[in-house]
């Protein structure tokens, strides 16, 4: 069984309670917007860091980590993306991979707003993390963590932080 602490935008912002929240977790996975090397360096040194970057992040972050990631999670297959959209609406710049691919689990941030839902078209399970840094219109900083064994997404939980 893996468990993963899934976070997005973080726009440089650090919080203690990433080390509190992930310590129990196998990995964290990044969903965009980091915002500087620094901040992914620290979370990768509480646990291995999966991460793509967004739309703020600069030349550093982009060379470190690439746009869109695929990769398989015990048999989970999984693509992670900053800007994806949600099912009914996705990015048409990821659309055609997106469904070519085919994952069971889709994972963007990018809007700030967390929303976990199954998309029965391409049979996949979306999530957003919502946010955690301090810039941006929401109200709550919010991140997911769950496990995946074998082919199971399960034990899924919402955290909240606190108010931005």
């Amino acid at each position: 069984m893996l468990r993963i602490g899934l976070l997005s935008d973080t726009h440089a912002w650090w919080d203690d309670k990433y080390k509190t929240y992930f310590d129990s977790c196998d990995e964290i996975w990044h969903a965009g917007d980091i915002g500087s090397a620094h901040l992914a360096a620290r979370l990768a040194a509480i646990k291995p860091l999966r991460a793509v970057y967004g739309n703020i992040d600069g030349q550093g972050i982009r060379q470190q980590y690439p746009k869109i990631l695929h990769f398989y999670a015990e048999e989970v297959k999984v693509m992670m993306t900053h800007i994806g959209g949600y099912p009914g609406r996705y990015n048409p710049e990821i659309r055609k991979d997106l469904y070519d691919t085919r994952p069971n689990l889709f994972i963007t941030g990018h809007s700030h707003i967390l929303k976990v839902m199954f998309d029965k078209s391409l049979n996949c399970l979306y999530m957003n993390p919502g946010a955690v840094g301090k810039s941006g219109f929401h109200q709550v900083r919010t991140l997911i963590r769950f496990a995946i064994d074998g082919s199971q997404i399960k034990d899924l939980e919402v955290i909240e932080l606190g108010n931005r």
